[in-house]
């Protein structure tokens, strides 16, 4: 891990949290395996203010670029769940897959379950969309 920890902006971390308290999908055996796996993340995340957040982190409206376990590349953005559209490539933050994102960095490799399966995906690449983007490292 780039950082040593996911990384979350202090305000996105209380977005997040709001999001996951108001879906509708606890039924999904997955979509909880999601959740539980990133509240344990969670509880050793580096929570800062937006200006200490580096520009590579992924973090809400961030355009990502993966490559999975199967070589295939692919973008997306994430984003609140009421803008997802997978058509655009713009997916939930409650996705499995933006959900095994979130606060991590380029570089990055992340083993997580999917519908499909447990897969590992390697973040090859984040553009932030939408904010002022600092250079500093933390």
């Amino acid at each position: 891990m780039k950082y040593g920890q996911i990384i979350i902006d202090k305000s996105e971390y209380d977005l997040l949290k709001g999001n996951i308290e108001n879906s509708r999908s606890h039924e999904d055996k997955i979509y909880r395996d999601s959740i539980k796996k990133l509240k344990l993340e969670l509880e050793t995340a580096k929570i800062v203010e937006d200006r200490m957040v580096p520009e590579d982190v992924i973090r809400y409206n961030s355009i990502v670029c993966i490559r999975t376990s199967f070589n295939v590349e692919r973008s997306y953005q994430i984003v609140t769940p009421e803008k997802s559209n997978i058509k655009q490539n713009k997916i939930s933050i409650l996705s499995p897959m933006a959900l095994a994102l979130f606060g991590y960095a380029t570089g990055d490799e992340i083993v997580w379950q999917f519908p499909s399966g447990i897969n590992k995906i390697k973040i090859i690449g984040v553009k932030q969309q939408g904010r002022t983007i600092r250079t500093e490292t933390i």
